[in-house]
């Protein structure tokens, strides 16, 4: 299948489910649905695309059975977390108060650009899936291992969050528990080392440099635009001068020794 028509495929299937979940978000009032929805997505996109397009089969699959768990787990750990939160994420609440009126019209736009996004994030796995070069080497292996160590650090960044929220003595509190000593956002960088992968077993064919776009845009997202920003914003207002110590004290995104506490 041509790398036009598994684009163009990809966004049409995105573009529908997109419009179907903007239509729920209408009774339900949580716009939150749109991130599980780019998570599933984007993992389902990028296993269509390693398997409909050209390469050596067994990278193919290996790129798609990366893509698609790793689409999995974020999809179900983000399910979860909606369905846990007693309001509407903090974004889109900002959303609705910045828009009043036309809200609707520009979250409906919001959900499109993220149909686009699944796609364009998926790019970077469909080029190391066509990766030529019939036989697995030391790239593909610094891959993989890159892939497990940025899923089992959010997986663990993820459960000791939890573990310290579901403590009522922790309440107001800052987690510093395991790997939040060493950084304030350990899940986003695991999740960035994530998009490293790709780099590693694609960069070595043809287009491979674009498989740089996943780590390069995803940390700007990160550190820019919708996650740390906001986040430490909605922080700050919670936990006031507890956080803004934290802050002081630990890296934003790279895991580094803390400093001492004032």
């Amino acid at each position: 299948m041509s790398t036009i028509t598994l684009l163009l495929g990809g966004w049409a299937a995105m573009a529908v489910v997109m419009t179907a979940l903007w239509l729920v978000q209408l009774r339900t009032r949580n716009a939150g649905i749109v991130d599980v929805a780019w998570s599933f997505g984007t993992g389902l996109v990028a296993v269509a695309f390693a398997l409909g397009t050209d390469g050596w089969l067994p990278r193919r699959l290996l790129v798609a059975g990366l893509a698609g768990f790793w689409g999995l787990r974020l999809g179900f750990y983000l399910r979860a977390r909606m369905r846990a939160d007693v309001e509407e994420d903090v974004r889109y609440r900002e959303f609705r108060r910045q828009h009043g009126g036309n809200v609707q019209a520009f979250l409906f736009g919001f959900f499109q650009l993220q149909a686009v996004w699944a796609v364009l994030f998926a790019i970077p796995m469909l080029l190391a899936a066509r990766n030529p070069i019939t036989a697995f080497g030391p790239l593909d292996a610094l891959g993989i291992l890159l892939w497990i160590v940025a899923l089992g650090g959010e997986s663990v960044a993820d459960r000791q969050l939890a573990r310290f929220r579901s403590d009522p003595a922790n309440r107001g509190a800052v987690c510093r528990a395991g790997l939040w000593r060493y950084s304030r956002h350990p899940n986003y960088f695991f999740e960035w080392i994530h998009w490293w992968a790709y780099v590693a077993i694609g960069i070595a064919g043809p287009l491979g440099w674009v498989t740089l776009f996943g780590p390069a845009v995803m940390l700007v997202f990160l550190l820019k635009i919708t996650g740390i920003p906001l986040l430490e914003r909605r922080l700050l207002e919670s936990r006031g001068d507890a956080y803004r110590e934290y802050q002081r004290t630990t890296s934003p995104f790279f895991p580094w020794p803390p400093r001492e506490s004032a």
